[in-house]
């Protein structure tokens, strides 16, 4: 991906956009077939199925997830998109809790202009005290 950053804000707009659509293959769709998305210490998820697992994971959780775009600024040869998570914790045997969490991902970019590899990293601990007693 070019490093345009107008042309990088439209595509985290429209990557925020697909995390709240509750379709997990419009976030896979945003990452190279081969492509990876690192959520804090978990393994990898390697290729568009495995990536929309952990998006179907998140939006199972909360049905009415939304994701904000905070911000996307250029860092060397990496785009980083940080972001909000918002909703409320009513999928299966969720606690009911509403969650506002805030985290970013680093994201390496290929030539299709597709995410290749994504490492995201967001306070598991907040996050984990939120689903317990909420934001």
């Amino acid at each position: 991906m070019a490093q345009d950053l107008s042309k990088l804000r439209e595509f985290g707009a429209r990557y925020a956009a697909a995390w709240c659509s509750q379709d997990p293959e419009r976030v896979a769709a945003f990452f190279a077939p081969a492509g990876s998305l690192k959520v804090n210490d978990d393994p990898p998820a390697v290729g568009r199925p495995a990536i929309a697992d952990v998006a179907r994971s998140f939006m199972a959780a909360f049905p009415d997830m939304q994701v904000l775009m905070d911000e996307l600024r250029l860092n060397g040869d990496r785009a980083e998109f940080h972001w909000t998570l918002i909703g409320t914790n009513t999928g299966p045997g969720g606690s009911g809790n509403k969650v506002r969490i805030s985290g970013f991902e680093s994201w390496w970019t290929g030539d299709d202009g597709l995410i290749a590899e994504s490492k995201g990293r967001f306070d598991a601990a907040e996050y984990q005290r939120q689903l317990r007693q909420g934001a």
